[in-house]
């Protein structure tokens, strides 16, 4: 699975020098001189490959030389591409109780009851917490904060997320 761990914004002076907005919670991991990137406005569209030759960090986010962008014209062409990596080259977190977001995507949803709910969509990052996007059953969907209260339980290798909503929660 691919996963995106930035975005483009846009140049930086006029050397190719380009601005990164963070997509990932470990961008020291990620983003390292050497590091290769598929890049593309979507999965199913990434025809560039880009290799960080330098980087340096500004107002919080990465400023990037790569490899294959010589001037600031080649710059400009790649403004707003994300830059994806496969999911299979990193490592779970060695904390239990944290997970990417990938691990999560598809997991059934179900209750303390046992009632199946639905499945993950996605993960939104919210600034109080993470929020898991559940498309129902019904195909509507909810939003479950994922905190403890709510979500006791998640069983990757299972294949599943346990909930236990307060009521009303699902009919938001």
């Amino acid at each position: 699975m691919l996963l995106v761990v930035g975005k483009i914004l846009r140049p930086h002076g006029i050397r190719g020098e380009l601005v990164v907005e963070v997509r990932t919670d470990e961008p020291e991991d990620r983003f390292a001189v050497g590091s290769a990137f598929d890049a593309g406005p979507t999965e199913q569209k990434r025809d560039t490959r880009l290799t960080i030759e330098s980087i340096r960090w500004h107002q919080g986010r990465p400023l990037i030389f790569f490899a294959e962008v010589p001037d600031r014209h080649v710059a400009e062409e790649l403004r707003g591409l994300y830059l994806w990596v496969d999911s299979a080259g990193i490592a779970a977190p060695a904390d239990p109780d944290e997970f990417h977001d990938h691990q999560l995507v598809g997991l059934d949803v179900v209750t303390v009851a046992g009632d199946k709910v639905g499945v993950v969509d996605r993960i939104d990052h919210a600034p109080a917490s993470d929020m898991l996007v559940v498309r129902k059953e019904d195909r509507t969907t909810a939003l479950v904060p994922f905190v403890r209260a709510i979500v006791p339980t998640v069983d990757v290798a299972g294949g599943r997320v346990v909930i236990d909503p307060p009521g009303g929660l699902l009919d938001l």
